[in-house]
């Protein structure tokens, strides 16, 4: 029986989710999927120019286990570059340390998996929603802050 995979720590969600080749209707379009910690991988490693090491101590994977994420991401990326394929980033198997949300029509409380869960319950669809830790000024990803 194989070991359950262990969660990938990502620190930046997408901002977009969805990347399309110019002048190609949609509809013909066949896609890749980035999962979000493949994304994460190429941002610590390509953006922010970390050492493997510390990309890997970033994610709380081994070094093995980063270097197979990374290299599945760039051959996604290649394969969708060269062949002219859509990119739709989602999916994984990854957790954030980002504050958790509330929704105040339905009461769910959940963790941030995409970036429209800032402004949407993922199970009612309530745009009522805001940081359980608004009250603390928690200063992540949620930016309280700034909605003051």
């Amino acid at each position: 029986m194989p070991r359950p995979t262990k969660y990938r720590m990502v620190e930046n969600l997408p901002k977009e989710e969805y990347f399309v080749p110019a002048n190609v209707p949609k509809c013909s379009l066949d896609e890749v999927v980035l999962k979000v910690e493949e994304l994460e991988a190429m941002r610590l490693k390509d953006v922010e120019e970390l050492h493997q090491e510390d990309c890997a101590e970033r994610m709380n994977v081994s070094r093995q286990t980063f270097q197979n994420i990374i290299d599945s991401a760039r051959k996604k990326v290649a394969i969708a570059l060269t062949e002219g394929k859509a990119i739709r980033i989602g999916g994984g198997h990854f957790v954030t340390k980002h504050c958790k949300f509330k929704c105040f029509d339905c009461g769910n409380e959940y963790d941030i998996n995409v970036e429209y869960d800032k402004t949407k319950c993922p199970v009612c669809g309530s745009n009522k929603v805001m940081c359980s830790k608004k009250a603390e000024k928690c200063k992540k990803w949620c930016r309280c802050e700034e909605n003051d």
